[in-house]
């Protein structure tokens, strides 16, 4: 079973940083692809990143790029979001998420996100 542990969120003024990371357990191949998705308080979830091993592969939404950094530790099956420049509207609950059969997945192939963390909390002060 595919399990996903978001870590790394927090409080911060705006302006600041954070890194968050997901830690993916029982993939069964060598490649993943791996999302990130925030949801704000009232509002839809929506895709903010995505990284990619089978083709090597990003993503990012307009609203982070250029801000955000997303990497992936293979070694640890571990994918980090870099989220600089933060503002308040990054306010949001942040998970990650992969699909079922995620080797074969590029970030901009049609992906159905099975398996999701639990998520993590970023609140971002002006």
């Amino acid at each position: 079973e595919v399990q996903l542990v978001e870590s790394g969120g927090g409080s911060v003024q705006a302006g600041g940083s954070l890194r968050l990371s997901c830690a993916a357990s029982g993939f069964t191949g060598d490649d993943y692809a791996i999302g990130w998705f925030r949801q704000a308080p009232g509002k839809a979830r929506t895709a903010v990143s995505c990284i990619s091993t089978k083709d090597n592969s990003t993503f990012y939404a307009d609203a982070v790029q250029g801000r955000f950094i997303i990497s992936s530790d293979n070694a640890k099956s571990t994918v980090h979001l870099q989220m600089n420049s933060l503002k308040p509207e990054d306010t949001a609950v942040y998970n990650c998420a992969t699909p079922r059969g995620g080797s074969g997945y590029g970030c901009y192939d049609r992906i159905v996100w099975d398996y999701w963390g639990q998520g993590t909390q970023v609140t971002v002060s002006s």
